[in-house]
């Protein structure tokens, strides 16, 4: 794990525009690349935290402000907003992959884009465009929807007549110029995307009222079979609560390693109970039901499943979940999963004991999981290193 992280300001020029942004650099030679960009109306600021995180990681993290594409004059970058479009914001972001290339420290064919919103959308626009530049794409809540929105005069929650459209376009938090319609009014976006060829993470919430869900359901299906790999996040808006980025950063962590979703399990929580109260401890169980329905599995919880913690002065200070799935794995054989879940070290860390041939490798891996709370219930996702053969 990497300590020390040097924060520094870069620039760099796209058509006698200055993109300024800011460097998150961990000790190193070689280091793989992630540009991080943000979205309508943000600036680099809000990707800080995203970035310490991936330069803790090993990665040199690059965020940027797009030229004019900041509200309220908040970006350091040049431009009017009434210039940007989202074809001028891909022009942005490839020179940031140009200057990111360009240092002695980066690793130039191993560089990752990540993309906020309409920064996510620039960011798979910008992969499919320069497909062999890119080693993976992290989508989160893509704006995929904004030719749409033009088609629908609505563009960035504004309202105006498609058959005349108006040269400045008042969106509220800042305004676009008639350009911004015209560039994306009669594109596709999902055939534009559809060139980049490898891993792409897709992270959606159910709730967005921005973008919909379906639009990053519909991105999946462009991509090829087992490229793209999607979680629909319950009850996750257009930004994600403190929890949800938590949680999501794992997903991001896992996918970064290589590994992948083996299986996903909704729970639904059914009771709790106090199990034992002595002075300052207290024990308590969560009791809960569910299903899998996962590329690998489908099955159910059976009975009995349990999740006991451990309070001392109210503070928690273990937590463990024993359950069994009964179902089918991948080549239809009937089988069952034991999984006991415990936190080790701030990491949710699963161990699977199963009697399924196919998924006999879950016995011995080291496993990661992601879990997403929500209303009566959360999202376990468990991540594994997946043999070539499966």
């Amino acid at each position: 794990m990497h300590t020390t992280i040097s924060e520094c300001d870069f620039s760099c020029i796209r058509d006698g525009l200055t993109i300024r942004g800011k460097a998150f650099i961990p000790e190193g030679d070689k280091l793989p690349a992630i540009i991080v960009s943000h979205g309508f109306g943000g600036n680099s600021k809000d990707l800080y935290t995203y970035c310490r995180t991936l330069a803790s990681w090993g990665y040199a993290a690059y965020c940027f402000d797009f030229c004019g594409g900041s509200a309220h004059g908040q970006g350091k970058s040049d431009g009017a907003t009434t210039e940007m479009t989202v074809l001028t914001e891909c022009g942005d972001l490839k020179a940031v992959m140009d200057y990111v290339k360009s240092q002695p420290y980066t690793d130039s064919g191993k560089i990752t884009l990540m993309g906020f919103s309409q920064g996510g959308f620039v960011s798979a626009l910008s992969a499919a465009q320069r497909p062999d530049e890119v080693e993976a794409l992290i989508l989160i809540y893509p704006a995929l929807c904004i030719p749409d929105d033009a088609r629908k005069g609505a563009l960035g929650g504004s309202s105006y007549d498609v058959n005349k459209v108006p040269d400045i376009i008042d969106c509220g938090k800042m305004q676009l110029g008639k350009s911004f319609h015209e560039t994306v009014a009669g594109m596709d976006p999902f055939e534009e995307i559809s060139p980049f060829k490898g891993p792409v993470l897709l992270l959606h919430g159910t709730e967005d009222q921005v973008v919909d869900y379906t639009y990053a359901v519909k991105a999946r299906g462009v991509y090829a079979p087992g490229q793209c790999q999607l979680q629909l996040i319950q009850e996750a808006g257009h930004s994600f609560t403190e929890k949800q980025s938590a949680s999501a950063m794992v997903s991001i962590q896992q996918f970064l390693l290589g590994k992948k979703e083996i299986l996903t399990i909704s729970v639904q929580i059914t009771g709790r109970e106090i199990r034992k109260e002595e002075g300052s401890y207290r024990q308590s169980a969560v009791l809960f039901t569910g299903n899998s329905d996962s590329a690998y599995f489908k099955g159910h919880i059976e009975p009995g499943a349990e999740d006991v913690q451990e309070h001392v002065e109210d503070q928690l200070v273990s937590i463990r979940a024993d359950y069994t799935l009964e179902g089918t794995d991948y080549t239809g054989e009937q089988c069952r999963i034991h999984i006991v879940n415990q936190s080790v070290n701030g990491e949710w860390k699963p161990a699977i004991e199963t009697d399924s041939t196919a998924l006999a490798f879950l016995n011995h891996e080291d496993l990661t999981a992601a879990l997403e709370g929500y209303t009566g219930g959360l999202t376990v996702r468990i991540y594994s290193a997946v043999p070539r053969n499966s």
